[in-house]
Formats: C-alpha cells, sequence, structure tokens
C-alpha cells in the first residue's frame, strides 16, 4: 500500500513539474487526467481486483470526473477501455519475441473506416508500435470492427475523443449505453486476446512493455503523440488490458502521453471523424495497404 501511495505521489509531481512547459490550453486536461488518476486508484485500492475485471476501458472517465469534481468543465475526459484481463508480462524492456501469438506488424499499413458512406484512412506505425499496429491491422483483415459501434464521443467542454471497438456493439439490441467492456474473443481457442501496453519512448531502441511512463520513470516524450487524428489503444487500469477498442483524439491531448498507446494516425477523413456521434457504426475496416508486413 505505501508502494501504492508512493508511485501516485510521483505521478503528481512529474505532472506539475511539467505544467510550466504545457501551454495554458492544455493545463485543463492534465489537471483532470490527474484527478480522475486519483479517482481511480482510489476505487481500486479499496475494492480489489475484481473491481478492475467490471471497468470499461478508458484512459479517464466521463463519469469519474463527474463524481470527483464539481463543475462542468469535469465532464471531458479521456477515452474509454475494455474488460481487464491480466496477462503475465510485466517486464517492461520485454521486445515483442516475449509475446507469443500476437500479431506483430513489421513496417507501415493503412486501414481505411467508412462510416456513414465516409471513408476514414489510418496509417498504422508499425516500426514504433509493433504489436499495437499489428493487433488493430489482423483484427480489422478478420472483419472484427465491421459493424461496431462507437459508442463513446465527447465534444464538450472541449474536443476530446471518439472511441469504438466492443464487438458486442455487433448486436444491434445491445445497449450503447453499457458498451465498453467488451474485447475480443478468439473464435479458433474461445480465449479472449488481450495486448500489452506498448509505448516507444523518444531516442529509445525499442519500446516498454506493460509499464506506464510514470511507472517506468521516464520522463522523455514518446514518438507517437496523442496530436488531433492519433489512434491509440484504450484499455482499463491494468496496463496489459487493451483488447479491440480505439479511440480517436479530437484535438491534441498531450496529458495522455506515456500512459496510452497511440499506434497511428488518421491522414484523412477527419472531417468525417468529426462529425461521428454516438450509436453510428463502422460500415467496414478494410486493410488497403501493407498486409504483407503483418506477422502472425
Amino acid at each position: 500500500m505505501q508502494d501504492f501511495f508512493r508511485n501516485i505521489f510521483s505521478y503528481i509531481q512529474n505532472s506539475v513539474r511539467s505544467i510550466s512547459a504545457f501551454p495554458r490550453q492544455q493545463c485543463l486536461g492534465l489537471l483532470l487526467a490527474i484527478a480522475l488518476f486519483l479517482n481511480g486508484c482510489t476505487t481500486s485500492a479499496t475494492t480489489g481486483d475484481a473491481a478492475n475485471t467490471s471497468k470499461s476501458q478508458q484512459p479517464i472517465s466521463s463519469e469519474k470526473i463527474a463524481n470527483s469534481a464539481t463543475t462542468s468543465a469535469t465532464t471531458a475526459s479521456t477515452p474509454p477501455a475494455t474488460k481487464s484481463i491480466p496477462t503475465n508480462q510485466s517486464n517492461s524492456k520485454q521486445g515483442t519475441s516475449n509475446f507469443p501469438g500476437l500479431a506483430r506488424l513489421e513496417g507501415k499499413a493503412t486501414v481505411v473506416l467508412q462510416v456513414k458512406g465516409s471513408p476514414i484512412t489510418i496509417e498504422l506505425d508499425g516500426g514504433n508500435a509493433p504489436l499495437t499496429a499489428g493487433n488493430f491491422v489482423d483484427l480489422a483483415q478478420k472483419g472484427v470492427y465491421d459493424g461496431l459501434v462507437f459508442h463513446r464521443v465527447v465534444r464538450e467542454p472541449q474536443p476530446f475523443v471518439v472511441q469504438g471497438g466492443d464487438p458486442q456493439g455487433k448486436n444491434p439490441g445491445f445497449p450503447i449505453g453499457s458498451l465498453g467492456t467488451g474485447g475480443f474473443v478468439d473464435p479458433a481457442t474461445g480465449r479472449p486476446r488481450n495486448i500489452p501496453l506498448e509505448i516507444k519512448p523518444r531516442d529509445a531502441a525499442e519500446p516498454i512493455y506493460s509499464q506506464t511512463f510514470p511507472q517506468a520513470r521516464i520522463t522523455v516524450p514518446p514518438v507517437l503523440q496523442h496530436t488531433r487524428g492519433a489512434v491509440a489503444m484504450a484499455r482499463s487500469q491494468p496496463p496489459d488490458s487493451a483488447s479491440s477498442q480505439f479511440y480517436i483524439a479530437l484535438a491534441d491531448l498531450p496529458f495522455l502521453d506515456g500512459s496510452y498507446a497511440v499506434f497511428g494516425y488518421v491522414t484523412s477523413g477527419m472531417e468525417v471523424v468529426d462529425q461521428i456521434k454516438q450509436g453510428d457504426r463502422i460500415e467496414s475496416a478494410k486493410v488497403t495497404q501493407g498486409l504483407e508486413n503483418l506477422k502472425t
């Protein structure tokens, strides 16, 4: 428990020291992230691991912020996550070979989402996020994203994210308000697939795994940052809990850097992303380039 609160204190110290380097308009987002982090950690500490498996995957949830603050600004939150399924990998220095059975992308690939009849083109960066990008390409190639719902859209009080990828959303009768807890279950094995948190620090030879930058005491920024149009994996509190849910950043969100894994960027169609509403569906997700770079 002492280590738990020491980690929280370290996170706040690092965040406060970095405030002066942020543009003024980003400070609100940073403080919201700290408030949400503290609220989430308190819940976890008091309810135990069982609580983690029931939480929706979200970097920062608007519901939690609403419960921990009183101003309307607190409804601006962070992207969702999916049901937490702990993994055995915990060494931040492990490479991709330490995660057998997971797809990896060796190079670039392009995936085009069709939403309301319009394309959203995403370039995936397997050079800097091989497992995270490989997972997305593999799921798109399998048709997992076809027909799924964008169940979370946050634009007020400032642009935040659109999020989708919960396989439960393929059922048109499944309530949208209950989405956010599902992940991909491999039909070949009948087991859920989760991927490790994978973030590459700037100037590093390879990503670190299974730890956030604050946990690993890394102070340099990641190579892939949360700029507008960034595509990243949603997860619940355990680092290695991402599965199929992803989000697209509607604005620069630097306070998420080092805590959530960006693996690509929208290269065209952001005007389509800007019009997405809760309940809109991904009509199709097609790998149009780079499929030969996918290794399974």
